[in-house]
C-alpha cells in the first residue's frame, strides 16, 4: 500500500472529488437549477463527504477519523436519496442517476473498508507519534 501523506492521496477523496464535480454540474441545469433548496442540499451533502475525510484525515487520530468517515459515509447515504428525488422530479435522466448513484455506492463501500481496515490496524494516528522536540 502507498504511503498516505494526505487526504488528497486517499482513493476515497479523489472519487468523491469527481461526484462532488458532477453533482455540481448536473444541478446547474434547468429545472433542477431552480429547485434551490434540492440543489443545495444535494450540494451540501457531496460536499459533506468531502470535507469529512478532509477533517477526519487531518486530526491525526484513528478513533476521531473513523467518526469523520462515519459522518462522509452517511452523508453517501443522504447524496443518494437526494438522487432519487432529482430522478423522480425528472431533473435526472436515468443514465445520470445510475452513475451518480453507483459513484456515490462506490465511495460508500471504500470508505466502509477504510474504516474496518483502521479498526483493525495497529495505527493509532499521527498525533500519537512521540514529538522530536520532547
Amino acid at each position: 500500500m502507498a504511503k498516505i501523506e494526505r487526504f488528497e492521496d486517499l482513493t476515497s477523496w479523489q472519487k468523491v472529488r469527481e461526484l462532488n464535480r458532477l453533482i455540481y454540474k448536473v444541478s446547474r441545469n434547468g429545472a433542477f437549477a431552480k429547485d434551490f433548496g434540492l440543489r443545495d442540499q444535494i450540494r451540501r451533502a457531496s460536499v459533506s463527504v468531502m470535507s469529512n475525510i478532509a477533517e477526519g484525515f487531518e486530526r491525526g487520530g484513528d478513533k476521531e477519523f473513523i467518526q469523520f468517515l462515519a459522518n462522509a459515509k452517511g452523508s453517501c447515504g443522504e447524496v443518494r436519496c437526494q438522487l432519487y428525488a432529482a430522478l423522480d422530479e425528472e431533473y435526472l435522466n436515468e443514465t445520470e442517476f445510475e452513475e451518480l448513484y453507483e459513484r456515490s455506492t462506490e465511495i460508500s463501500r471504500l470508505v466502509s473498508g477504510f474504516m474496518t481496515y483502521l479498526r483493525r490496524s495497529e495505527l493509532r494516528g499521527s498525533k500519537f507519534k512521540e514529538s522530536s522536540n520532547a
